[in-house]
Parts: C-alpha cells; structure tokens; sequence
C-alpha cells in the first residue's frame, strides 16, 4: 500500500489515477479496516485513518475497479462486517460492495424535460410492466422494449417505482436495503443509465421513486452500522427513541443528524447527477414531518422538514428543470409552498383531493348516488396557487392493491370488461387527462388492465391487444394534451369553467382555456348517467361554436360502446369532417365528449 497517495474527495469508494480512496462514517468505532478480493479478505491489512467528526478514510491502489468489499468496523471487542453505506453497486440485498464507476457514454445532451403543464406521466414497476415470461422478473431492458409503446401512447414522462437495492429480487422497491445501487434483478447501473438515456432519446423524461421516510427494514446494514446504538434500536444512522417507530419497520432514519441528512441528501441527488433523472417521488413525505404520519393530532418532526426543504432548494438552485414530487396525501398546501411562506417546496403532490372523490364518483353503484359537486369540487382544487403543484390520477400503485381494485374491477367486481365498467373506467381517465393538474397513468390502465397490482405477477400484455381500441383513445386524448394533436392548448392552462353541473341528468360541461392565449380552448361533455340524452342543452355560447374532437363513448373505440349520432356532430373522420357545435346536441350513456375550435 502507497500511503503517499492523495486521498479523493466524496464517500464511499472513489476510484482515481489507479488507486482507490475508501472513505465511511463510524463515528463510534475503535478502529476501521476495508478487506476484499483485493486482498484476500484480510481484515486487518488496511486500516483506515481517523479523520474530523467520526469519518475514516484510507487511500489504496490494491483495488480496482470490479472488486467486492466490506468495511470491517472495530466496537467494544467486535468486529462488524458492514457494507459501504455509499455503495453504487452491491453483488446481491445481502452480498458484498463492489467498488465500480460509472462509464456509460451518456448521449442524451439534447434532451430537455417538457414543461411540468405538458407533462403526462406514466408510472410503472420495473418488476412486472414487460416480463419476458411469466416466471420472469421485469428487467430495465424490458421496460426499454416498450419505450415505443410509451412514446406511440404520447406518454412523455415515466415514473419508476423504486429501483435501489431490496431484499430479494420481486418487491414493489420500498424496503431499500442500499440506497445507492441499483436492484441487481432489474439490470444493476449500467442497464439503468441504459433505459434513462434512451428515454431521453425517445423524448421521455425520467421520474425516480425515492424512499426517504424509513429504510429497509431487511439486509440493512445501516442497521447499528458503527456498533453503537440506544434502547436497542437502529444506530447512528436512525433515531434511538420513539421516533424511530414508522409502519414499515422501527427504522426512520434520523434527521437530525447532519450525517444522515447529508446521506439522504447526496443520495437524492446522486439520481439527477450520476444517473441523468428528472426528477424524484418522494414517498410518504408525511412520515418525514410527523411522527404518526399527520394522522389526526400529532407530533412534527421539524428535522424531517428541513431535509426536504434543503434537498429541495438545492435541486431548484442547480437544476430548475428537475420536478420533486411529494406523496404527502395530507391535503397541505405547505408541501408545495415557497420557503419564504414556510413551504417545503415540492414542485408538485400527488393529490388525495382528485383521487379520492372521483373514484368515490365513478364507483358507485347507482347513478342516483354521483354527486357531481364532488367532481367540480376535484377538478377545481389547486395547491399553492398554481394548478401544476398537483398530479392527479385515478390509479397509482397504491390505489390498485392493498385491498383497493383497478377501477374497472371496483366498478363491476368479477365483470370489470363490461360495458359500464369500461365507461366509467374512461370517464375517470378523461378527467384526468383534461383536469388542470399534472396526469398521470398507471401502467396498463389505458388497456382496462384489472387485475390487482401484485409483485408477483406480470402486467397482461393480452389485454393492450384486446382493448387497443380504448388504447387508442386514451392516445389520442393524451396527445390532444400535449400538442401531438391540435387543438389542446387550453388543457395546459391554469384555467377551468364550469358551464353545466345538473346533479339530476348528472351531465358535466367544463371549458379549459388560457386567459393569455384564448385560441384553442377545450370543451368537455361528461355524462355520468346510463341514461342517453337526445337534443340536449348546456347552455353554449353560440357565438363560439365548437367542433368535437373525441367521443370517448363511440364505437369506434369499442365494439359495445354506442353508435348512437351525436346531433350537429357525426363525423367520419375524428379530427377532419366535424360539424359545429352550437345548440342542443345528443349525449351518449357514460359519455365524455370533448371539442376544440381546431
């Protein structure tokens, strides 16, 4: 060992001119050694040295690149084999470090995110969106199959569920073991910068599932890391009282410490930096400020608040095109807020405010039962005075397990592809692909996918061939959305007004439209009966006449849906021989209608 050597900056292991500098946080150990294939697992023949405020760090040039290692960590007469919190890759959940750089040939320079009004994102899980086979477990060179798919589909923005290193290989991905590598079933760091950087190449932005509220709880090795613990709890890394209590294990990490908070923060930003992301999720941010969740009365962690706050500022001071994401489903307007109003400035949140309303809608059983007030009251709500601060959506990982249905099973359990269901189905989606507010999909829903959402099993590929026509419409509405189809540019707009709310015909009529730009407003008809209407009334303006652009109930979607003639609109081709709009017109049962002036 060449003990003259520079040691590198940074944590973990840092490989530079041939040497390697280990460098961990200990700060309750006697002594700290590194041993690996480098040196036949010796744990005595590198020792690394004491530096400032519990760091040690030695410099080597016995390792290289490719190697497998541990830190062997000296307390009270033990000797605590422990994986580098820092590690980039790990040979399995419960394995041994791998001392590895990243030298993917990004070229992805001319990517640049759409704008957060134009985004439409599209969540998926590495583990089961393509699986090769049925036995299989869902690789990123799988997901790199579909990004066609995703692209045809108008889809500009997929949003992973997590990817750091989990026990096992089949996880939904919250129970991180090593925060820093990358799941070794899905493909390890090189095939996940692969994935990113063709996105990119196809015009699709990235979104990474952080979980920053707890780790684990299984294969942590941050667990009691240095020896040292209180009340038999988590160490240096967690909190050693009540605190530490989350409802996926007793290991919320703790706050208040600067370490910790310098490790969640390098990690939030090693997936922008290193890997080329867009942006983070980060889940149940009510977990990092309460610590029961903001469950009713409750204790809050202001530690917790400064952390997201900081990662937060700091992503918008160096990179303002990256959007954060909280899954907060607390309602709170501060979430989104600037600092200067004591916000913890999220770009966005996924908001319990659209979800829950319009499902309770869509689901019900009887039509008497929809209350359209519920509908209005979910399109029109806004946190921190900007439409974009909140994603919605009708299915999200959460909202199709855990005891909850894909919405069409909700709507017809054991009859979910029945003509009500799938109406109804669409109708959640029209709403949220037309609702100011960022979009989002969960994958499968724009094929009527109803199965529960389960690790275990692969998304069913069947039913995209099955439902193409439903496919197809979502499509087309996603790409009215983005500007691929003209005539949308009032669904990227701040603005919504409520023409028509009948809560006895349960018709729906709303106009989107930019008060800056007023050219291409957008109408949508949404009815939520199975009653047909004939030479209805919403009460238009007939000086400004509107053209329809989709009939999501028609039959040219599906088979089993209406051929019933829309009055003063029937159409041969969708977006070419419409007639105008300016009176009385027909609405299809479970019908959303939408019209542009294009």
């Amino acid at each position: 060992m060449n003990t003259t050597i520079t040691k590198s900056a940074g944590m973990g292991a840092i490989v530079s001119d041939g040497t390697v500098t280990f460098r961990v946080w200990a700060p309750n150990a006697e002594k700290v050694f590194v041993a690996g294939s480098f040196n036949n697992w010796s744990e005595s023949e590198i020792p690394l040295e004491l530096e400032e405020n519990g760091y040690w760090s030695v410099v080597t040039d016995m390792a290289s690149p490719g190697d497998e290692y541990k830190y062997f960590i000296e307390h009270e007469g033990s000797l605590l084999p422990r994986n580098d919190p820092y590690a980039f890759e790990v040979t399995n959940s419960n394995g041994n470090s791998v001392i590895r750089t990243l030298d993917f040939d990004w070229d992805d320079n001319d990517f640049k995110m759409p704008s957060w009004n134009e985004l439409v994102i599209y969540e998926l899980h590495v583990g089961t969106f393509n699986r090769s086979s049925p036995e299989a477990v869902g690789t990123f060179d799988d997901v790199i199959e579909k990004l066609d798919y995703l692209k045809n589909l108008g889809i500009n923005c997929i949003e992973l569920l997590p990817v750091a290193e989990f026990a096992g290989g089949i996880s939904w991905g919250y129970n991180p073991a090593h925060p820093f590598a990358i799941e070794q079933d899905y493909g390890g760091p090189e095939a996940f910068a692969k994935l990113v950087n063709l996105a990119h190449k196809k015009g699709i932005a990235v979104i990474m599932d952080v979980v920053y509220n707890h780790f684990g709880p299984s294969d942590v090795d941050l667990w009691q890391f240095d020896g040292w613990s209180e009340n038999d709890k988590g160490g240096i890394y967690f909190y050693n009282d009540h605190r530490s209590d989350t409802p996926w294990g007793d290991t919320r990490p703790d706050y208040g410490r600067e370490e910790v908070r310098q490790y969640l923060r390098d990690n939030a930003l090693m997936w922008i930096e290193k890997y080329h992301c867009d942006g983070l999720r980060m889940d149940a941010t009510s977990y990092i400020r309460f610590e029961g969740g903001g469950m009713g009365y409750d204790t809050e962690i202001e530690e917790g608040n400064i952390l997201m706050r900081d990662i937060n500022m700091e992503l918008r001071e160096k990179y303002p095109h990256v959007l954060t994401i909280a899954e907060d489903l607390k309602g709170d307007s501060r979430v989104t807020d600037a600092a200067e109003h004591n916000g913890l400035l999220y770009g966005s949140q996924w908001d319990m405010n659209f979800v829950h309303p319009v499902r309770e809608v869509i689901e019900d059983t009887h039509d008497d039962g929809r209350d359209l007030e519920k509908i209005v009251g979910a399109l029109s709500y806004m946190y921190s005075n900007d439409a974009f601060s909140r994603v919605v959506y009708t299915e999200s990982h959460d909202e199709v397990a855990n005891g909850k249905a894909r919405v069409p099973e909700e709507i017809q359990p054991g009859d979910a592809e029945s003509d009500y269901a799938k109406k109804r189905a669409i109708l959640g989606m029209v709403l949220t692909l037309t609702a100011p507010g960022i979009p989002m999909l969960f994958q499968g829903q724009e094929f009527i996918e109803d199965e529960y959402f389960k690790d275990t099993e692969g998304l069913d590929w069947n039913k995209e061939k099955k439902h193409s026509g439903i496919e197809t419409l979502i499509s087309d509405i996603i790409k009215l959305r983005t500007g691929e189809i003209s005539g949308g540019k009032g669904l990227k707009s701040q603005q919504i007004e409520f023409l028509h709310v009948n809560n006895n015909t349960k018709i729906l009529a709303y106009k989107r439209f930019d008060v800056n730009d007023p050219t291409e407003p957008v109408l949508v008809i949404l009815n939520f009966s199975n009653h047909a209407y004939e030479d209805y009334g919403i009460g238009l303006n007939e000086n400004e006449p509107f053209t329809l652009k989709i009939n999501a109930a028609s039959d040219i979607y599906d088979d089993a849906f209406s051929n019933m003639e829309v009055t003063d609109m029937e159409i041969k081709d969708k977006t070419t021989d419409a007639k105008q709009l300016t009176g009385k017109m027909s609405i299809p049962a479970y019908a959303a209608l939408i019209y542009t002036k294009a």
